[in-house]
């Protein structure tokens, strides 16, 4: 599905994560429990009629840091789900936060959008459950979007130039190290998945997300959202072609 942590932290279930404590708070801090972020996403995703197909979660920091995808049902196209990014802390490190993204259902790549839709510090005012709702809602709009771009991608073909300069543009960004500019021309013009052989922007992207399989979380992270901006998954004007 794409969760991606570092050497430190550990993929965990449910009840290993319904077993960390929520440290006591102050004046200022409410520390939100790890499972009623999870329980609140789950409540709001199943009310609208959605189903919860996979989900993965993993914690940093001895529990202190929480990170997780849902993947779910509903989606326009059979080529990909959508997904739902949450990430939580109990120690101040990281804001309650959901994000949106869409798994190329073929070899399991990400493609996540632009902005995290909720990122809000842990306050005696917050109320989680209205948070995610609210959320939620934003969250359709980031998923069309996203799946607006993908199949504009899909049928726009690009020349062998174009994609050169689109590879050097994005390791000039530091989207991807220098080092591999040639690990992602190689697997744009010989895929190993043979779903993306025609010489599409889409599977353009699929030769970055690939190679950036083999990145540590944080530099998958940084790979992303350079990723994001180039091809217009953000739904602004793509730096990599004129409109």
């Amino acid at each position: 599905m794409g969760l991606m942590i570092e050497s430190n932290a550990r993929f965990v279930g449910r009840e290993e994560i319904a077993q960390v404590p929520t440290p006591i708070g102050t004046a200022s801090w409410k520390p939100v429990p790890h499972m009623e972020v999870i329980d609140a996403v789950g409540d709001v995703v199943n009310s609208r009629g959605w189903q919860i197909l996979d989900e993965q979660y993993g914690l940093a920091r001895d529990g202190q840091k929480l990170f997780g995808v849902m993947r779910i049902n509903r989606s326009c196209s059979p080529e990909w789900s959508r997904c739902i990014g949450i990430r939580n802390s109990h120690d101040r490190s990281l804001s309650v936060g959901l994000t949106a993204g869409i798994t190329v259902l073929v070899c399991s790549n990400n493609a996540f959008g632009g902005s995290m839709v909720i990122k809000r510090r842990h306050t005696r005012q917050i109320r989680v459950r209205d948070l995610v709702i609210d959320a939620v809602d934003s969250l359709e709009e980031e998923f069309l979007t996203l799946e607006t771009v993908a199949e504009g991608l899909k049928i726009d073909e690009v020349g062998d130039d174009e994609v050169r300069a689109s590879i050097v543009k994005a390791a000039e960004i530091q989207a991807i190290p220098s080092c591999d500019i040639l690990n992602v021309w190689k697997e744009f013009k010989e895929p190993r998945h043979e779903e993306f052989a025609e010489p599409t922007r889409w599977n353009l992207l699929n030769a970055f997300t690939e190679t950036a399989k083999k990145y540590s979380p944080a530099r998958a992270d940084l790979c992303y959202r350079g990723l994001t901006r180039l091809f217009g998954l953000d739904g602004k004007p793509s730096f990599l072609w004129k409109q």
